[in-house]
């Protein structure tokens, strides 16, 4: 059965937003148990983040003592009970915590180009790129796959910088006894988080990842979306930069070049615990014009 229809073709939005109704419902129909999984942690105030990313942050813009003491009667000044409320105001990027890569958020070359024809001198204004933005991401509802490296090799997380290979992802599944499928979402356990949020710890663990042949392995069986339990998803420092010279060929080769949607910092500890190794993903985007990414709460059921 064909994962996509070819009919509904955007180049806005990858081969994601291409799903077959057919592909759909067979995902719909995997859970059996009834059981769902989630697979973000808390976001807080100080969390830890990427090294070049802005803070995350949570500070109250509106408190009952606040309305108080500004005179404020958002209800009129009929108010017996006291009623107030409290709003906030959330600042960061939106990588902070679990989250999806929009297609504009990595560039490359003079003209800093993005999939779809998106370039840095057409197509980004003051409030962000216009083409290939996050007010572009599909829906995920589709078959999800848990690779456990951490499993296979009978360790509690990879070592830092551990690069994972093509032919490891491939042992991983067999062993597992799964089959990477057109139209999946793989994700890629590292045992990162296995650490959050314990500085020490989480440096212990930085930063494995994917290489670029585990990359080549993944395009090859047609996944329309990849992520794993680190900042970065693919290993950093490549072990193989290629010539030119780049610093992140995995994102280059599958974001940039094939639009295969990036998941990074997604809690994958319950899903290895349980040994669960297929389910149905589910992850909603906000659709926000003008940012690179989306914060999510994804969902694994059984």
């Amino acid at each position: 059965m064909d994962a996509v229809d070819a009919g509904a073709a955007d180049p806005e939005r990858g081969r994601a937003a291409r799903q077959s109704a057919e592909a759909l419902l067979s995902a719909l129909s995997l859970p059996s148990r009834g059981i769902s999984y989630s697979l973000a942690l808390p976001r807080y105030t100080g969390m830890p983040l990427f090294g070049s990313h802005p803070p995350f942050q949570v500070t109250m813009y509106r408190t009952p003592n606040g309305l108080r003491g500004d005179g404020e009667q958002p209800w009129g000044p009929v108010n017996e009970v006291n009623l107030g409320y409290m709003a906030e105001v959330v600042s960061g990027t939106s990588h902070s915590g679990a989250h999806v890569d929009a297609l504009a958020h990595m560039t490359i070359g003079e003209d800093d180009h993005w999939y779809g024809g998106g370039n840095a001198r057409q197509h980004l204004g003051d409030r962000g790129p216009t083409l290939g933005d996050a007010s572009k991401l599909p829906p995920f509802i589709t078959r999800g796959v848990l690779l456990d490296v951490p499993g296979y090799r009978q360790v509690d997380a990879l070592p830092a910088h551990s690069p994972v290979s093509a032919d490891e992802l491939d042992a991983v599944a067999k062993r597992q006894g799964v089959t990477v499928q057109a139209g999946d979402v793989v994700l890629v356990r590292t045992g990162y988080l296995s650490q959050w949020p314990d500085p020490e710890g989480l440096a212990r663990h930085v930063t494995a990842g994917p290489d670029i042949s585990a990359a080549r392995w993944l395009l090859e069986r047609g996944v329309v979306a990849c992520g794993s339990d680190t900042e970065t998803f693919e290993v950093q420092p490549a072990p193989d930069l290629g010539i030119p010279a780049n610093p992140q060929p995995v994102h280059t080769l599958l974001l940039i070049e094939n639009a295969i949607y990036l998941f990074e910092s997604l809690y994958l500890e319950e899903l290895a615990r349980d040994a669960i190794y297929e389910f149905l993903f589910i992850a909603l985007p906000l659709k926000i014009k003008g940012a690179t990414g989306s914060m999510l709460d994804p969902l694994a059921i059984v």
